[in-house]
């Protein structure tokens, strides 16, 4: 077999693989416009009326601005504290070169094969001692959960930077945070953005832990406020899609923007 025929196999892999992964959000989105009567008629189908009301009833009763405010300040608290922690723990890991340190990267990367599962009830009945079971509580769990993974992309970046850095900013007369700060941090720029986003899509989704620590009180994310489409008798697809397109759209706005920047980090990590 020819290599350009090789190649032609390769892109129509490519292209079906892509229609795979596309077609949930095609049935979201053509979904979202039609009634609910319309999505058990042709669930495939292109909506035969497209309506915006589906929008305006989720939005309203998601009371979307406070889940969008609620998810906004967990997310974005979260996700910058796991970037600034876990590059300073990187930072120093990489750069202290002992049996201790290697000895303390290697759990924290085992500790990524720990299934949230099997920790969530102790953690929950920890924390509800400790009456954290708020918006502050969930903000600290995000950061042990997402700070091992952030740790090793960041440690593999840190190997491509030379430490003669460091020691050119000791001459200068730079200490340990400063040289941390204003020289290595800037260069992890794309390695920041991949952990960033990586977290971020991973917090603004996620339903299983803000549903054991934060339940009422207006706190509630955009994943929590969504399951209350989905009652015992019935089950409001049309708004659930609807509102769920919604919910969807900053996380995929944030990514095309920070995509470049995404995938030099990711290839920094792996490579170097």
């Amino acid at each position: 077999m020819s290599n350009r025929r090789i190649l032609y196999l390769v892109e129509i892999m490519g292209i079906l693989l892509a229609l795979v992964w596309l077609f949930p959000f095609y049935l979201m989105g053509v979904n979202a416009f039609k009634e609910k009567r319309d999505i058990f008629a042709d669930t495939i189908g292109l909506p035969k009326t497209w309506t915006w009301d589906n929008f305006v009833q989720a939005f309203e009763q998601l009371g979307f601005l406070n889940a969008f405010g609620n998810s906004l300040l967990i997310t974005g608290v979260s996700t910058v504290l796991i970037i600034i922690f876990s590059a300073m723990a990187a930072y120093a890991l990489s750069r202290n070169k002992s049996k201790f340190s290697s000895w303390i990267f290697f759990v924290f990367v085992a500790s990524m094969l720990i299934p949230f599962q099997s920790v969530m009830i102790p953690l929950v009945a920890q924390f509800g001692k400790l009456d954290m079971l708020n918006r502050g509580g969930l903000i600290f769990m995000y950061i042990g959960f997402g700070a091992s993974l952030s740790i090793f992309l960041y440690h593999g970046a840190l190997k491509g930077i030379p430490e003669s850095l460091d020691d050119a900013a000791k001459i200068d007369g730079c200490n340990k945070f400063q040289t941390f700060w204003y020289i290595i941090f800037p260069l992890l720029k794309p390695m920041s953005v991949t952990v960033g986003v990586l977290n971020v899509i991973w917090i603004w989704n996620d339903y299983l832990l803000p549903s054991l620590v934060i339940g009422g009180n207006g706190t509630e994310t955009i994943p929590l406020k969504l399951f209350f489409f989905f009652g015992q008798y019935t089950k409001q697809w049309h708004l659930a899609l609807a509102g769920l397109t919604i919910s969807i759209l900053p996380v995929i706005i944030a990514y095309f923007f920070a995509q470049k920047q995404i995938i030099k980090g990711i290839s920094d990590g792996a490579v170097k």
